[in-house]
């Protein structure tokens, strides 16, 4: 029963535009209406009329520990009691920067933000300030936040809406964001030769989780380094989805690739708003109050959500054998998903890194955009119906990562097993 949903959509759609505030929740390129959440606790999600699903988004990344942890809400729940917001600095702030500049190879410091948008945006502002030069390169199917240069051949729910660019987008805008195929080494070169002093930053998803999963192919990460070192270009990680993800230190601790400036967001607020961006030290200083590049926002360094991103970064350390928990049981779920697609004659490539995975409905090898492109969306949609009337709740798109908690056990993989071999075989 989705009654109370129904109406809820219903009402929303009046209000809201699309009844969603985000394009990623919204269920049209998989059919259907998207159910309104009420509450959450584990691994489980429940409706508001009732129903219990397995989470396999997990609010798109950031709940690793899995819902409503109790020493994360505790910390949340202790802060509030001191007041919502200051607009004035607090130990809490001087602690999360610790915390991270402590975790991340690359960043020395670091400036909170209120999103994973408003941190790449920060970091684009600066890499262009810093450097002097207009011009960005940018990877087609990689989705940065709605900030306008990166509307440009963008994945996500962009990809999900069929809708390539965003209307708004001015043309200088679009003049100075230069795309290249994702794992295309060749073809970024030839637009650093063919722009010689004007690119002040390559951005990029170390590991795409916006087009669905997207591995870097051997080297690639490095060549950029190394291109970006001998250009003068900095070298931009959009590790908001993967940072803390796939290893404490982001992917480019997994990948031992640093990068001048990392974007970080989701954990590190342990559910709550927040991002940041953060680099060496004497990059970082560019920025105002000390620098001439302005940043500034009310809200940023938000002492409730400092609190859950501490209390999210303590358990993290203290527990370093969750990543390979996370590994181990990520790994067995593609292995065994594998052979149920295979065992349907089914034609989906399993794509994942660490906690993050897509089934994408096609044959492999899934490398870039035009590849995932390719990925029949119908299918999908059917699939994912069936695992919702099954109590399994995936990404409402092709396009998107699932985010495996630490709440996910041998239990919850064999529901999913289960779930995944009625649904394929209903379809």
């Amino acid at each position: 029963m989705i009654e109370k949903s129904q109406k809820l959509f219903e009402a929303a759609c009046k209000v809201i535009p699309g009844g969603v505030n985000s394009p990623a929740r919204a269920f049209r390129s998989v059919g259907g209406n998207p159910r309104f959440i009420q509450r959450a606790e584990g691994a489980w999600l429940y409706d508001e009329d009732g129903n219990r699903y397995l989470d396999l988004i997990n609010s798109w990344g950031p709940m690793i520990l899995g819902h409503a942890h109790p020493e994360i809400m505790g910390a949340a729940a202790a802060a509030l009691q001191n007041s919502a917001s200051f607009g004035a600095p607090t130990r809490l702030e001087v602690e999360m920067a610790t915390a991270v500049c402590q975790a991340v190879p690359s960043i020395e410091k670091v400036r909170m933000v209120n999103s994973g948008t408003e941190a790449t945006m920060s970091a684009l502002r600066l890499a262009r300030g810093y450097t002097g030069r207009d011009k960005v390169i940018k990877f087609e199917g990689c989705y940065h936040g709605h900030g306008d240069s990166f509307l440009i051949a963008a994945g996500s729910g962009l990809m999900t809406q069929g809708i390539p660019d965003s209307a708004g987008i001015t043309k200088g805008t679009a003049q100075d964001t230069l795309t290249a195929p994702f794992n295309d080494f060749a073809a970024v070169q030839a637009l650093v030769d063919a722009n010689p002093g004007a690119i002040a930053a390559i951005i990029l998803e170390p590991v795409v989780g916006n087009m669905g999963v997207v591995i870097p192919a051997d080297g690639f990460l490095q060549k950029l380094r190394d291109l970006c070192t001998q250009q003068g270009i900095l070298l931009i990680f959009d590790e908001v989805m993967t940072g803390f993800r796939l290893a404490l230190g982001g992917a480019q601790e997994l990948y031992g690739v640093q990068p001048d400036i990392t974007t970080l967001g989701k954990i590190i607020g342990g559910g709550l708003p927040v991002g940041a961006y953060g680099g060496r030290a004497e990059l970082m200083d560019y920025i105002s109050p000390v620098g001439p590049i302005y940043q500034a926002g009310t809200l940023s360094g938000n002492p409730i959500a400092m609190s859950a991103g501490l209390a999210m970064m303590r358990l993290l350390n203290a527990d370093p054998g969750m990543y390979a928990r996370l590994e181990s049981t990520t790994a067995y779920l593609q292995s065994e998903m594998q052979k149920l697609f295979a065992a349907k004659g089914e034609p989906v490539c399993i794509n994942r890194v660490g906690s993050m995975i897509t089934f994408f409905f096609q044959e492999g090898p899934i490398s870039n955009f035009t590849d995932a492109k390719r990925s029949d969306t119908s299918r999908f949609g059917a699939f994912f119906r069936a695992m919702l009337e099954r109590g399994v709740y995936l990404a409402p798109s092709q396009f998107e990562a699932l985010f495996i908690s630490n709440c996910i056990g041998s239990s919850e993989v064999d529901l999913i097993l289960s779930a995944a071999k009625d649904s394929l075989d209903s379809l």
